[in-house]
């Protein structure tokens, strides 16, 4: 559905944040983009967005292509019309409107009223919340609340992929669960995703396929499956140093309460 061939952008005129990549989402998968920040994965969702301007960058080589279509030179409007569309990081909201209104914003990209009224009700079965919250003004709902309405407005223009950028940023691990849940079931529905995200465990339970960018750069892609059982993931995203680590210092503990013990024993004694 979705090819990126040597791509390569920058930010004014010496600032590169992409070099040569390459990345591909199955006609019907979820695709996981890892890494740190400043690794480039916002910049790649820009780049496919079309909205690389608006940030002061462009793509200086490379192509961009949707259903066999090339989309890097079309403008954002377009590029939504194509069934693209992005969730920006930050959970950007109309804070001032109501979710309602959010999300007849969203809708002013659907092909026909008719596809707005089905985009709707898949909305509300999947974040009963905001039919709940309707004339609520959305910057009084929590975090997590926000994040569902972000997700929902850009579902109201009926996208083909979704490019959401950092979901659970800031969210409660129990909300970081359910905006798990949420992608999947969109997925299930029949919209491709790319997905990048800072919490690998999460990205990767989702994913069918990952990439992992490093200072603009692809540095592993395969299967998610193959890249959560890589020993270089593991230890650099999934925090298996860590739990390493802490195990180490738990035993080390352990045996320095023993030792303890035994000495107080033989005072005592």
């Amino acid at each position: 559905m979705l090819s990126v061939r040597g791509l390569s952008v920058r930010y004014g005129r010496s600032v590169g944040a992409l070099e040569g990549v390459d990345v591909e989402v199955p006609g019907d998968g979820v695709l996981a983009v890892l890494g740190g920040n400043g690794a480039g994965k916002s910049t790649l969702l820009r780049a496919v967005s079309g909205t690389l301007g608006l940030y002061r960058g462009a793509i200086t080589e490379g192509e961009i292509s949707f259903d066999g279509d090339r989309i890097d030179r079309l403008d954002p409007a377009v590029v939504v019309r194509r069934g693209v569309v992005a969730v920006p990081e930050g959970r950007q909201v109309f804070a001032r409107m109501t979710v309602e209104d959010n999300l007849r914003a969203g809708g002013l990209g659907a092909a026909s009223a008719a596809a707005r009224t089905a985009a709707r009700r898949r909305v509300g079965e999947l974040f009963p919340v905001l039919t709940e919250r309707a004339s609520q003004r959305a910057g009084l709902l929590s975090g997590g609340e926000q994040q569902m309405l972000a997700i929902g407005r850009a579902l109201m223009s009926g996208p083909r992929l979704l490019l959401l950028d950092e979901p659970s940023l800031g969210l409660a691990p129990q909300m970081v669960g359910r905006i798990a849940r949420i992608i999947r079931e969109i997925h299930a529905q029949g919209t491709s995703v790319v997905l990048v995200e800072q919490n690998a465990t999460m990205a990767l339970q989702v994913a069918d396929h990952a990439a992992v960018l490093e200072v603009g750069r692809i540095a592993l892609s395969g299967p998610a499956a193959e890249l959560a059982a890589s020993e270089d993931v593991q230890r650099l995203y999934l925090g298996g140093h860590a739990e390493s680590q802490a195990q180490a210092d738990a035993e080390e503990a352990e045996a320095r309460t023993h030792r303890g013990r035994r000495t107080l024993s033989r005072w005592v004694g």
